[in-house]
């Protein structure tokens, strides 16, 4: 199996986010991220799913998706021609004697504090998976408190987005 991200534009009504992970889960293909939020228009959403599945049965399911009369526009999206992002924010150990190590992390890595207690600093980051990784590689000797991380968001490199082609079409 592969990693698939797919960005699905689709009408911004109830009810559409359970059609389309229900298509997932009745073939017991696992959603490893997906993040839903309105667009630049605000009838649309945005889906951005990432999938591991096989090529062959990715294809099925995009042709049940396309099928759904909410949704407008599904696009595969490659990582070479992709921005794509994810969101951490980590709740870390830092007392007096390991603040400054946790800091210095936190700026080698372009993070943000966004919450200093007596004995923890809350991060905030924001990356590729790769680089999320290994922040918390870095972070967790540590201690890790607490930890929430996004979902993929992304979008296809270049001018033109996906969401006026299909407004267009629709």
């Amino acid at each position: 199996m592969s990693r698939h991200t797919l960005s699905v534009l689709v009408e911004n009504r109830p009810g559409v986010l359970t059609r389309v992970t229900s298509l997932f889960a009745r073939r017991a293909y696992n959603i490893h991220s997906l993040t839903v939020g309105p667009t630049e228009r605000p009838e649309i959403s945005r889906m951005t799913i990432v999938v591991d599945v096989d090529a062959q049965p990715l294809e099925q399911v995009t042709k049940q998706l396309n099928k759904l009369v909410n949704v407008l526009k599904i696009v595969e999206l490659d990582d070479d021609t992709t921005v794509q992002r994810e969101l951490l924010l980590i709740k870390v150990r830092a007392d007096a004697s390991a603040r400054g190590d946790v800091l210095d992390a936190v700026r080698l890595f372009r993070a943000h504090v966004v919450d200093v207690s007596l004995d923890a600093v809350t991060v905030e980051a924001t990356g590729s998976p790769e680089k999320l990784e290994a922040l918390l590689r870095v972070l967790e000797p540590f201690g890790v408190r607490e930890l929430v991380q996004s979902g993929a968001v992304a979008l296809a490199r270049g001018g033109k987005g996906i969401a006026e082609k299909a407004l267009r079409s629709a």
